[in-house]
């Protein structure tokens, strides 16, 4: 069972990334064909489900982390080709400037970063619940 006000912030980081994802999926979505049992973006009512791009966030408390709590972005591209490392870290590097641009207008009330560590992004900062 989850607090109403963590649901709440789960919902609104969903919204978020479903914007990161329409956006990636304008500028990449052409770039390699989707996997064949997937359908094309925008065929379902949740863009996690569809088009080539599958991005969120998971949150880890960070143990053995420089840097500690947060969520770790994750992207996956459903395509059955194979995408090199270097258009992979483009297309991620674009979804994370995304993130970035989105967080205070999603979370204006709170102070959220974004931090690479080794080979990932998180997100940073207040995840406090406030009163509860």
């Amino acid at each position: 069972m989850w607090h109403p006000k963590t649901v709440k912030f789960d919902k609104r980081l969903k919204n978020l990334f479903d914007e990161v994802n329409d956006y990636i999926e304008e500028l990449y979505g052409h770039k390699y064909p989707l996997h064949p049992v997937r359908p094309g973006h925008r065929e379902t009512s949740d863009p996690e489900a569809d088009g080539l791009f599958d991005i969120g966030a998971d949150f880890t408390p960070g143990f053995g982390s420089e840097l500690g709590r947060g969520y770790v972005i994750n992207l996956k591209i459903a395509t059955l080709e194979k995408v090199n490392e270097t258009n992979r870290e483009k297309i991620y590097e674009a979804a994370v400037m995304k993130v970035k641009e989105l967080l205070p207008i999603h979370f204006p009330e709170r102070e959220l970063t974004v931090n690479k560590e080794k080979n990932h992004y998180k997100i940073q900062g207040d995840f406090s619940l406030g009163n509860v």
